[in-house]
């Protein structure tokens, strides 16, 4: 071997490495971070994000199922993101899904090179495991062109690695913004609109029926099971050792996109200060540990509002009106059920209660 390709091996292998610097584009991909709850059960009359954070699931079905953070994994990994089947559905109708998603901002793929000559292929890997054999569908969905591609894989009742590496594409360049630039989709459950078409595998525009192909029903018996962690999508055509980062770093970009304040915390805890504005009205700031991706909207659970002697006004009445702080600053306004003394500090806490919390969301 040459010089020249022994530095050029020796680059591969740097960064290829757990020292070759950031390479996860997966936020929370060891499932480490779960701030708005650890288990949501009874899930499917509506999408939206319940537990594990980053992850969020579109759903039309009649089935329902519970999303859990497990402690369980392959080495290296304490945690998992667990589904549960618990009503199943094994008539489909041809418009039903199920599709756990991760979004990912446009601004933070930008080194993928989308849309021109120099696009790069993409590798996603993660650890899987079921009840029972099974199959599904990884599709990689560009919003903001209407373009996608997929891939099967498989379920056993062991952990196991799948690594699927993605062809670049040349068309629909990703715009530099906080908006969604794609969506990582796994397809749990698919009716015949889309699975009736010629399945993609390679880049194409967006057709319906042509997104999923060789999916099990996720909800074809209350037995079924879905295990997945060590999410890790990079530039590139090899799969590397998953990039782990500390708690705390992943906490902070989770709470870009969600803050729960409040949560897990002692009874009382204050979630911020303010002052009444007028005789059953007031305001209340609270700082925001990160920047978030936009102006967060709000909603309370279980809150108080209370003086500067910390006693408790008539909360039979509190309503958030508005969070007009910004990305950086939450500002909320509040009306309450008696009379406050204007221009007085006033704090919003939760009540005697854990699970007392105010969430702001700015989620993709």
């Amino acid at each position: 071997m040459t010089k020249a390709a022994e530095l050029a091996k020796m680059g591969e292998v740097l960064t290829n490495s757990q020292i070759g610097g950031r390479r996860n584009l997966i936020i929370n991909g060891a499932m480490q971070v779960a701030q708005r709850s650890t288990s949501a059960t009874g899930l499917g009359a509506a999408s939206g994000y319940f537990g594990l954070d980053r992850y969020r699931i579109f759903f039309n079905t009649a089935g329902r199922l519970t999303m859990t953070q497990t402690a369980d994994g392959p080495s290296g990994f304490a945690n998992c993101l667990k589904l549960d089947c618990t009503t199943a559905d094994t008539s489909i109708a041809a418009t039903e899904n199920i599709i756990l998603s991760q979004p990912i901002e446009a601004q933070d793929l930008q080194q993928l090179k989308k849309g021109t000559s120099d696009a790069e292929k993409i590798t996603l890997s993660f650890y899987v495991k079921g009840n029972a054999n099974a199959g599904y569908t990884v599709e990689i969905y560009d919003g903001i062109n209407d373009r996608r591609i997929g891939q099967t894989f498989s379920v056993t009742t062991d952990w196991t690695k799948v690594i699927l590496t993605f062809p670049a594409d040349t068309a629909g360049a990703l715009a530099d913004s906080n908006a969604t630039g794609l969506f990582i989709n796994w397809w749990l459950h698919a009716g015949s609109n889309f699975t009736g078409g010629t399945f993609d595998t390679t880049w194409a525009d967006y057709v319906q029926n042509r997104r999923v192909g060789n999916t099990t029903s996720f909800l074809d018996s209350t037995d079924r099971t879905f295990f997945l962690t060590g999410v890790q999508l990079e530039v590139g055509s090899v799969a590397t050792p998953f990039e782990h980062r500390s708690f705390g770093e992943e906490l902070a970009l989770c709470q870009r996109y969600h803050y729960r304040a409040g949560k897990a915390e002692s009874a009382y805890t204050n979630f911020g200060q303010g002052w009444a504005t007028a005789a059953r009205a007031g305001t209340i700031q609270i700082p925001l540990p990160v920047e978030m991706r936009a102006e967060p909207s709000v909603s309370i659970n279980d809150v108080q509002v209370s003086d500067d002697v910390n006693s408790a006004v008539d909360c039979s009445a509190i309503a958030v009106n508005a969070a007009t702080g910004g990305k950086q600053l939450a500002v909320l306004e509040f009306t309450v059920g008696s009379d406050v003394t204007q221009y007085r500090s006033y704090g919003l806490r939760g009540s005697n209660n854990t699970a007392s919390h105010v969430s702001l969301d700015a989620e993709l």
